[in-house]
């Protein structure tokens, strides 16, 4: 079981950047596809990014390509997810969440935290 804790999210202008992390409990971390995932109210749960267990594969939605970047460390049971020129169409909880298969569905992810609120203003 893994068990995982986002932080990193706050308030931010148009045009700001902001890091969110992700800290993984459990030995196995490096055995899953890491993931995150945002949400606003009375909307599905939207894919951001994904990356596989070695780090050598990467997915993200086309609204943040370019703009954001996902990345893990197995030694320290992290991820990250680099946020550049933020837009306020980024505004939502955001969540990181691991999986036993490298994929983009968040019905396939297994395990999730609690999610991070991050706002951007225009």
């Amino acid at each position: 079981q893994v068990q995982l804790v986002e932080s990193g999210g706050g308030l931010v202008q148009a045009g700001d950047s902001l890091r969110l992390s992700c800290a993984a409990s459990g030995r196995t971390f490096g055995s899953y596809t890491m993931g995150w995932f945002r949400q606003v109210p009375g909307k599905a749960r939207e894919f951001v990014a994904t990356i596989d267990r070695g780090g050598f594969s990467r997915s993200y939605v086309n609204s943040v390509k370019g703009r954001f970047t996902i990345s893990r460390d197995n030694n320290k049971n992290t991820m990250t997810l680099q946020m550049n020129s933020l837009k306020p169409d980024d505004t939502a909880v955001y969540y990181c969440a691991a999986a036993q298969v490298f994929t983009t569905s968040a019905s396939q992810y297994n395990y999730w935290g609690q999610g991070t609120q991050v706002t951007v203003s225009s």
